[in-house]
């Protein structure tokens, strides 16, 4: 059964307690298009689903959207505000981190982009029951790309590949930055010890849960290329990760970790 969470205090002043379940952090930088419309279907999906943007002063606009959701949600919306783009790993870190300090039974995160269909956020947490994490997946039967080319598609798969195997972790989907948290499973992977950027913040959080002996499932997920707004995927941020599951790999840090 779901317990109901504690207050979480907001940036703009103390919110008054709300009973929710579900805490989802979603870092943002230039997503103004597309932030209300995945908020609003986040709130959609009831009131035990709360939400925390992290905006990375997006010099769109967005986290003044970000505010309004906030207005027009009171109680269920909270805006980091962080002085400048310092990455995506800090982005999450500082979300997560503020999740924490209230009493959410799960955490999730997820894109602002629509990549990820906050609809899924109820099959995670359904999956999450029997486990510690649920990773939405594209590449696991039943889960699929929309919208992006075939090198691209082929780009995600192969290195999610070569991670799964440098760390020697049967993860189908290890890049996916949407994922559904026990509470209990990030306390236990030392959040503030995570020194990861990008897409292998990714990696290496779902890497210290398994290295703590967490249960991981994967969720089939369709993944949709965003339709409005600027990519932040590039080839050069794959081979960065490439390169840094290595130091993952024989990080003495991890390897205490089991």
């Amino acid at each position: 059964m779901l317990a109901p969470a504690a207050k979480l205090a907001a940036s703009n002043g103390a919110r008054p307690p709300v009973a929710a379940a579900v805490t989802v952090v979603i870092p943002t930088y230039n997503e103004r298009e597309n932030l209300p419309v995945c908020v609003e279907r986040v709130m959609a999906l009831g009131p035990e689903y709360w939400v925390i943007v992290v905006d990375d002063q997006s010099p769109d606009g967005t986290g003044r959207i970000a505010d309004e959701l906030a207005a027009a949600y009171p109680g269920r919306i909270e805006v980091v505000h962080r002085p400048m783009k310092v990455g995506l790993g800090p982005a999450y870190i500082a979300g997560l981190g503020a999740a924490l300090r209230s009493a959410p039974d799960l955490i999730a995160t997820m894109d602002a982009d629509l990549s990820h269909d906050p609809a899924d956020l109820v099959r995670l947490a359904a999956a999450v029951a029997g486990a510690d994490l649920a990773l939405g997946s594209r590449f696991v039967r039943g889960g699929a790309s929309r919208g992006r080319s075939l090198s691209r598609r082929l780009l995600s798969r192969l290195g999610g590949r070569y991670a799964a195997a440098v760390l020697g972790v049967p993860v189908a989907d290890l890049t996916s930055g949407f994922k559904l948290f026990r509470r209990a499973t990030l306390e236990r992977i030392e959040l503030d010890t995570v020194r990861s950027d990008g897409y292998v913040f990714s990696i290496e959080v779902t890497y210290r849960a398994i290295r703590r002996g967490c249960r991981v499932v994967e969720v089939p997920i369709t993944f949709t290329d965003r339709v409005a707004g600027q990519s932040k995927f590039s080839p050069r941020i794959v081979a960065e990760a490439m390169l840094v599951v290595w130091r993952l790999r024989f990080s003495r840090e991890l390897a205490r970790l089991t």
